[in-house]
């Protein structure tokens, strides 16, 4: 008797299951699946390799839920049917696709950057989604992707973007309020983008034309002074973020978020509550034309620098030139922690007091 080899025990398999019923052919893939999920003693990358022309020929038997249930076990496998897996990326059902195109370790950046280029907004989205994506997936995310992908890519914390990546993004940030947004509020974009970011006008509105500005106009004009809550604005925000502090999230992303949003009441009351300064004093210094009180507070808070120029950049009518932001830089760097708090809670408040009394001597002594 001739004795038959792998290859072409294989070829039979993969023609009996190209001629099989289809209820048959489900029952099979099942049993596959099955073997590669459950034997984790056996060589997998033998499994996969023997499996993977017999599972090509069932995806082209099988319904689509199916092929979902399949897409999903091996998107969790360490090695799974690498061509399998590839024919499941590129499928044009989203359910099919997705499942590996989000966690697939089979799948190369050469095959995520093709999908990337051919396949609809869900498929980009998982793309965009994976943890960790590398930084050659990342650009073309941001070349050929929609806008709903870099908003995911934005939030992924596992992305690596390289600097060509931050900036492709932040052009596109400049029709895009909630990209903005997104991009301002992420813990690692760099300062030169977050600059270019909070420094960009908004762009006029289609069809209107912008007023030019005489020079004498731009020379006279006085910047808008930043408009302050009022009491009780304070007292509606205060509640929310004592309890954001007593959890640990009155963070950097949250000052972030307040600063970029004009959340004022909530901006001022966090820098309160975080650097131990009574609201009168942070009002002060928020509405200052020299910015180094706020720096000091910003120091008292604990926030990083980037937290800190995203508030400074982001008050009414106070947006910081070059020279004032390196002067800024140069404060929030060299200012010890120590020194920031004492100025802040007891140097700021101890000159308000001796204000205060000299006042009520003069008047005492008016009264006398």
């Amino acid at each position: 008797m001739k004795a038959h080899s792998p290859a072409d025990i294989l070829v039979e398999l993969e023609d009996a299951v190209a001629t099989c019923p289809l209820d048959r052919c489900t029952r099979i893939l099942s049993g596959i699946l099955q073997l590669l999920t459950s034997n984790q003693d056996r060589p997998q990358d033998l499994l996969a390799h023997v499996t993977d022309g017999v599972l090509l020929r069932l995806m082209e038997r099988v319904e689509a839920g199916a092929l979902i249930q399949l897409s999903t076990a091996l998107a969790d496998l360490a090695i799974a049917p690498p061509k399998t897996v590839r024919r499941l990326a590129t499928h044009r059902d989203p359910a099919v696709a997705c499942p590996v195109l989000l966690r697939s370790r089979s799948l190369s950046t050469h095959d995520l950057q093709r999908i990337v280029a051919s396949r609809g907004e869900r498929q980009q989205d998982a793309i965009a989604a994976r943890a960790p994506i590398d930084p050659p997936v990342v650009e073309a995310l941001i070349k050929d992707g929609g806008r709903s992908a870099c908003l995911v890519l934005i939030g992924n914390t596992e992305a690596h973007f390289s600097d060509a990546a931050y900036f492709a993004l932040a052009e596109k940030c400049l029709t895009d309020d909630e990209l903005t947004k997104a991009l301002a509020l992420r813990q690692d974009t760099p300062d030169v983008v977050m600059r270019k970011l909070l420094s960009a006008a908004p762009a006029p509105r289609s069809g209107v034309a912008s007023k030019p500005t005489s020079a004498h106009q731009a020379a006279t004009a006085a910047p808008m002074a930043p408009k302050l809550p009022c009491a009780a604005a304070y007292a509606s925000a205060r509640p929310e973020i004592v309890a954001f502090n007593r959890t640990g999230k009155l963070n950097d992303s949250t000052m972030n978020r307040f600063a970029i949003r004009g959340e004022t009441a909530n901006l001022l009351t966090a820098l309160s509550v975080l650097s131990g300064a009574p609201i009168e004093v942070v009002e002060r210094i928020m509405s200052d034309d020299d910015c180094e009180g706020l720096v000091m507070a910003c120091r008292a808070s604990r926030l990083n620098w980037q937290t800190t120029f995203a508030i400074l950049s982001n008050r009414s009518g106070a947006r910081l030139s070059f020279a004032e932001r390196e002067r800024a830089q140069h404060i929030f760097e060299t200012l010890l922690l120590s020194t920031s708090q004492w100025t802040v809670r007891w140097g700021e408040i101890a000159a308000n007091k001796e204000s205060s009394r000299g006042s009520r001597g003069a008047t005492m002594g008016v009264n006398r």
